[in-house]
């Protein structure tokens, strides 16, 4: 059987070895100026085009060693309870042909459910919690599976231009089996009306592309009078890849 990279574009073929590379606009440009600080630290010459090499699609891994117990459930830190409506978040971390990526260290971060974070360059006026770290880190099952229990976190002035605010989101960093699908990006909310107005969000052309970033809505990972589910699967490089939605 031939390989599927023979029939695809140039620009998403996988090198013998590598992986594809993404498809048009699915990915944010270095520059946007609507998002203003990209305009200061975009690139301003051409990029140079480096070929994949063994090390950019082997190693290293970041695995179980990389946690402490209770990384995953975000709602308990310094004796005691968070505070906040409680969710689930969960779903599969999955490579350039839809196959699980196992034993994967995902890593979150996210402001409280007052859009604060724990962090001394972050002065909005709203209240810290003391028992939120805004922190967690798991490690993906056999079937690619991760899940984190936190606080949905709240929206914040992000002094972008006049009345910006970021909608609600959390920041994941993900490892996969190679440097070359190294992933940092953002996961938003359904339903949430700031999305038309963010610039982050979008800066990625491609409106389905985009709906990546969305996670849905999770009946099945709800827990009964305690918190609900949401569901952000993840890929790592490919036509399909998640947008890199960094800030």
């Amino acid at each position: 059987m031939s390989d599927e990279s023979e029939a695809l574009p140039e620009s998403i073929a996988a090198p013998p070895g590598g992986y594809r590379r993404h498809a048009a606009d699915t990915q944010p440009p270095y520059r946007f100026d609507d998002y203003v600080s990209t305009r200061r630290r975009a690139p301003s010459q051409p990029l140079v085009e480096m070929p994949q090499t063994l090390s950019e699609i082997t190693g290293p891994r970041f695995g179980r060693a990389a946690l402490r117990p209770g990384d995953e459930d975000m709602t308990h830190f310094d004796g005691g309870e968070a505070i906040g409506e409680r969710i689930v978040v969960g779903g599969r971390l999955l490579d350039t042909d839809g196959r699980p990526i196992r034993d994967a260290l995902v890593e979150i971060w996210q402001a409280n459910a007052a859009g604060r974070y724990v962090h001394a360059d972050d002065q909005h006026d709203a209240p810290l919690d003391a028992h939120f770290s805004g922190l967690g880190a798991t490690v993906t099952d056999d079937d690619g599976r991760y899940r984190f229990m936190t606080i949905r976190p709240g929206a914040y002035p992000w002094r972008n231009h006049h009345n910006a605010w970021r909608p609600a989101h959390i920041h994941f960093s993900l490892f996969g089996n190679a440097y070359a699908q190294r992933l940092v990006t953002q996961m938003y909310f359904p339903g949430d009306p700031l999305l038309a107005f963010d610039p982050i969000y979008n800066s990625t052309a491609e409106q389905g592309a985009r709906d990546r970033l969305v996670a849905a809505f999770d009946w099945d990972a709800t827990e009964a009078e305690y918190a609900l589910g949401y569901r952000f699967d993840i890929v790592l490089r490919g036509r399909d890849q998640t947008p890199m939605d960094g800030t």
